[in-house]
């Protein structure tokens, strides 16, 4: 049952980050029937970027930050020796599969097994925290307690493999080396190459937001990096807890974040009442006061929707009458052409000049 660890044949990493949390996480994803997608998947993030990836149809790792080319100047293999260990992986990955689909009494269909491991490190404290998961059709299987150094079962199919892996103490040591020292010397490593992005602090566009006029208000911030901050609302100088709905920090496509809290319609004066935007290392909060002149919404009552119909039908009545006028005017009976009768064309022939 070994052929179901490959945890310590890479080195590589990340996580999102709290205080002066810095993150190295891998995935791992293997699938069977699955359309259009490769049947093994490599990607790798520090600090939720996309550090490189790998794919069986590639069949080679890839960086996917610039500075991450900057490994080859500590060693020049290294996209070589990555790549040779990630096909590595997908055999083993590919014979995990077929385990797991018979400890289940599965044959076909679409089945997928997926793995997570990484650690995190506080640059400021020093401390460093290992993950290690496994996950079969979108549940987890088994895991790795890195305090104890104990595999725990999450489903009853993993009782056996956690029985025999935790006998194994020296791949429990090696593994504790690799989440204690090796991952860390990684993920130290990687935020060196990519301190310029990654230790950057950028501000958000704070906005206003309300479906309908009855509707909660939105404060949304977006664009803002790192993802270590905070948004709340304050009345009268003080944080509501009550008729607030505090949302979770999303990522944008482009590597910055999102949040917003939504606040019930207030009933006293909306000038009692504030959005407070805190991120990590600014010392100035955002602050947004509530306005009404400030909220955006692309709402349209019932009565605007009406107007805005009987607009576009008179418009269009008399685009129509125009044209039927136009058409009835051009098509209107006439008399001959003067030209098509025989006595003008005489008239009209210019004459010969050797007459």
């Amino acid at each position: 049952m070994k052929t179901l660890v490959f945890v310590s044949l890479v080195g590589l990493f990340l996580h999102d980050t709290t205080a002066e949390m810095h993150s190295l996480k891998m995935f791992y994803t293997a699938s069977s029937e699955v359309t259009n997608f490769p049947e093994f998947v490599i990607v790798g993030m520090v600090d939720d970027f996309q550090i490189d990836y790998y794919d069986s149809n590639t069949k080679r790792v890839e960086p996917r930050q610039d500075w991450m080319n900057k490994v080859t100047d500590d060693d020049a293999d290294f996209w070589e020796w990555l790549t040779e260990r990630a096909v590595v992986a997908q055999h083993v990955f590919k014979v995990n599969l077929d385990n797991l689909k018979r400890r289940f009494n599965q044959t076909g269909g679409v089945h997928i097994v997926q793995v997570m491991y990484g650690c995190e490190w506080d640059d400021e404290t020093g401390d460093v925290n290992g993950y290690d998961q496994y996950g079969y059709d979108g549940e987890d299987f088994i895991v790795l307690d890195t305090k104890t150094m104990t595999w725990v079962a999450a489903q009853q199919q993993a009782v056996f493999i956690k029985q025999e892996w935790n006998k194994d103490k020296a791949e429990l040591e090696d593994l504790k080396n690799y989440y204690t020292k090796e991952c860390p010397d990684w993920l130290k490593k990687y935020v060196n190459y990519g301190r310029s992005s990654l230790m950057r602090t950028n501000l958000p566009t704070v906005s206003l937001l309300q479906k309908t006029p009855s509707s909660r208000v939105t404060c949304h911030a977006t664009g803002f990096y790192p993802n270590r901050a905070m948004m709340f609302w304050r009345k009268d100088g003080e944080e509501l807890h009550e008729d607030v709905d505090n949302g979770e920090i999303l990522p944008n496509h482009d590597g910055s974040f999102q949040i917003s809290a939504d606040l019930q319609l207030p009933s006293d004066d909306w000038g009692k009442y504030d959005c407070v935007f805190q991120l990590s290392g600014v010392k100035e909060d955002i602050v947004t006061k509530l306005d009404k002149r400030e909220i955006k919404t692309n709402y349209v009552n019932s009565y605007m929707i009406f107007v805005i119909i009987a607009v576009v039908l008179l418009l269009v009545t008399i685009v129509c009458v125009a044209g039927f006028c136009l058409y009835k005017k051009r098509n209107a009976k006439r008399p001959p052409s003067p030209v098509n009768d025989p006595a003008v064309e005489q008239q009209m022939m210019l004459p010969n000049q050797n007459t």
